[in-house]
């Protein structure tokens, strides 16, 4: 037996064996995504490449969660890491499956490249759907939870192994994701674009990956700036870098920052990218040839590669690898859908509720359920997504739910964004003669998503405007002309600028793409099974006018945190089946230091007779006449459940660096005077008081130098 199989030896003793008997063609081997078998000292082969964003993706059955904005719709840190493990539960179980069988693709692997931390800057980023949203302490939270769930917390062995992406400054446009440069300032690096990733890497993710475009002139997965002064200086990151497929050509095809395949390879390797989606590292043959990178180089990424390896026991006997003889009896089990089902759930937001329509009875007399994403899958799904036999969609929920006696009738309605043929439409009848009307209506991952998947964005998959399609609006004004009651539900992975049909609709749900359970999950809600808990983890505008430019990178006007006009709804918002009540802020110490901690201390009550799920957020308020300070920043928040009529205290414990304000060089600074808290269920403002969320509790700490 080689020394590099014997587990007992430790981790750097056997990679140093296994690099000494490698030649220098097979080491560039396995610094590609496919790595080849070496038959001679019987390695098998291994694919790098795997998706896990909502549940094990492109790989065949699996439990299906709802889509990652869903995920921090619920935020709900406990709920993301039972998520994530169960994940990683059903990925080692598909691994060691595929393995018994000799199988070793792309998708079949333990190295899963979630989760994506980018900022959800702008509605109209098609890939916003797999983040956690707008803000950077919910995003790294939810995040860590999400890392934590997947590698698990053996000593030695990874369960499966996490990737934050896509470092640092990635968040569209879409079709121009290869070649544009973003260049934010050093204040909106430091306070929005980077601390998700520093969360994540505190965290312990072991991968990190390069995103395709450059920042500040640099290639990501070549930057001096992020791989050399910030991820492995500054923050000490000791596991992996990954660049996005393709990412390494772009450098020569699209950047024009080397002139060929050999020069962009050593110059990745170099600046510290250690894997190459792609094949681009194949011509590290001849950039050692050309003096252009040295093996010595090449053996620095290969040794934190092959630790991954061990450290996902893929060179040691079974028995002394956790989770490798998991059944696959667990991939889409009873457990795992019910979990999914939970999930799906508390991601819903409630957005109105007029005199209180909802809950639902579950024996009206009648129900029509109407819309172009009702009965679809692909809203179940979103992107990334594994799949299921049993996939429940919105129609069908809501069917398996009511009483035996209520008629349920179904119709299209209306085209998702085309349309609708001239002539009669028996949506219309169907609706007059109905009790309550469900629309189902909104996007789909065909017009939002990633370049390549949405075959009916003409933009690559970003949005142009982030209104309800026109034709879906217009159906909905003739719609409520022939409607008892009505009740909207919206389809998407991000905001949908709905004003009008706010007005229209007696009650609106965004849903989100909730997973395989979603149907389901819509009707425990709808009929009062479940209480709505979901927050808005995205501000939803008013009107795409009220947008900065797409490819415009600075904050200001973007988010709560710095947009000046009133959304339609705010981030955070959403409202219950119930009213609470929160009660008067105290503030220990009044007066705030350099290295002390302040506690906020409030009570929140549930003045209904039903039970609550509600997230309580803790924000600050900076001093205005800070430069560019932020409108409120959200500091921590926690989910509580009420019972009925009871009454709990909340308490934060925030340390003083949490009120560091950013300067124009993007240094964090302890700006002194007065500084507003609230502490609620929404961000600060009026207009989440108007739709209906209780007054939070205000206070004020000074902030001495």
């Amino acid at each position: 037996m080689h020394p590099f199989r014997n587990p007992d030896l430790t981790l750097a003793a056997r990679i140093d064996d296994l690099v000494s008997r490698l030649t220098l063609e097979e080491k560039i081997n396995q610094l590609v995504h496919e790595n080849n078998p070496v038959e001679r000292l019987g390695i098998p082969a291994y694919n790098w490449w795997s998706e896990a964003c909502h549940g094990v993706g492109r790989n065949g059955r699996a439990t299906v969660f709802p889509q990652v904005i869903g995920l921090a719709a619920t935020w709900n840190r406990a709920l993301v890491g039972r998520i994530a493990d169960v994940i990683a539960t059903e990925a080692r179980a598909k691994h060691h499956a595929a393995d018994a069988a000799g199988l070793h693709g792309q998708y079949q692997g333990l190295t899963f490249w979630t989760p994506n931390v980018n900022i959800f800057r702008d509605p109209r980023w098609g890939r916003g759907q797999e983040t956690f949203g707008e803000d950077p302490l919910l995003s790294g939270e939810l995040g860590a939870a999400m890392v934590r769930g997947l590698q698990g917390g053996h000593p030695h062995y990874y369960k499966v192994t996490a990737c934050a992406k896509h470092f640092a400054v990635h968040s569209g446009p879409e079709d121009e994701r290869h070649s544009f440069d973003a260049r934010p300032s050093a204040k909106d690096l430091e306070e929005t674009y980077l601390p998700a990733f520093k969360k994540l890497v505190d965290a312990g993710v072991e991968a990190v990956m390069g995103a395709y475009n450059r920042v500040r002139g640099e290639p990501a997965c070549a930057s001096k700036f992020l791989l050399g002064e910030v991820l492995r200086g500054r923050w000490k990151f000791a596991g992996h870098v990954v660049s996005d497929c393709g990412a390494i050509d772009d450098f020569h095809q699209h950047h024009k920052v080397t002139a060929d395949a050999a020069e962009s390879a050593a110059l990745a390797v170099r600046r510290g990218c250690d894997l190459n989606c792609g094949c681009t590292y194949n011509d590290l043959v001849v950039a050692v040839r050309r003096g252009l990178v040295s093996e010595a180089e090449i053996d620095a990424s290969l040794r934190r590669l092959l630790a991954v390896k061990f450290r996902l026991g893929l060179f040691d006997p079974p028995e002394r690898v956790p989770h490798s003889r998991v059944p696959v009896s667990v991939v889409d089990c009873a457990e795992h859908r019910a979990l999914a089902r939970l999930a799906a759930a508390e991601s819903i937001v409630l957005l109105k509720n007029k005199d209180n329509l909802l809950p639902l009875r579950r024996d009206p007399a009648s129900i029509l359920v109407v819309g172009p994403t009702a009965a679809s899958i692909n809203v179940l799904l979103g992107n990334y997504y594994g799949v299921s036999s049993r996939l429940v969609t919105l129609m069908e929920g809501i069917t398996g739910r009511v009483a035996d006696g209520t008629r349920v009738k179904y119709r299209v309605g209306c085209p998702l964004s085309q349309d609708g043929a001239p002539g009669v439409n028996y949506t219309f009848p169907a609706a007059e003669s109905s009790e309550i009307v469900i629309a189902v209506m909104g996007l789909d991952p065909t017009l939002e998503g990633e370049e390549g998947d949405t075959v009916a964005s003409a933009t690559g998959g970003d949005r142009r405007a982030i209104e309800l399609p026109p034709n879906q609006l217009a159906f909905l004004r003739e719609l409520r002309g022939h409607s008892k009651k009505l009740v909207l539900v919206l389809t998407g992975g991000s905001a949908i600028a709905a004003p009008e049909a706010h007005e229209l609709c007696d009650a609106v749900l965004h849903v989100w793409y909730p997973g395989c359970e979603g149907g389901t999950a819509l009707a425990d809600v709808l009929f009062g099974d479940v209480p709505p808990s979901g927050r808005l983890p995205v501000t939803v505008p008013r009107a795409t006018a009220d947008l900065p430019p797409f490819d415009d990178y600075a904050m200001r006007g973007r988010t709560y945190r710095f947009a000046e006009k009133e959304p339609l709804y705010p981030f955070g918002f959403g409202l219950g089946y119930t009213r609470v009540a929160y009660g008067p802020l105290a503030v220990e110490p009044p007066a705030l230091r350099p290295g002390q901690t302040v506690i906020l201390r409030t009570t929140v009550e549930n003045t209904g007779d039903r039970a609550v799920n509600e997230t309580v957020q803790c924000y600050l308020v900076p001093p205005r006449d800070w430069p560019d300070a932020p409108r409120a920043v959200l500091l921590d928040f926690q989910k509580i459940e009420l019972p009925p009529r009871s009454t709990m205290k909340v308490f934060f414990e925030i340390a003083s660096d949490a009120f560091r304000q950013f300067d124009a060089e993007g240094r964090p600074v302890l700006a002194p005077g007065r500084h507003g808290l609230v502490i609620g269920s929404a961000s600060p403002g009026p207009r989440a008081i108007a739709l209906g969320a209780p007054e939070p509790a205000t206070g004020e700490i000074l902030v001495e130098p």
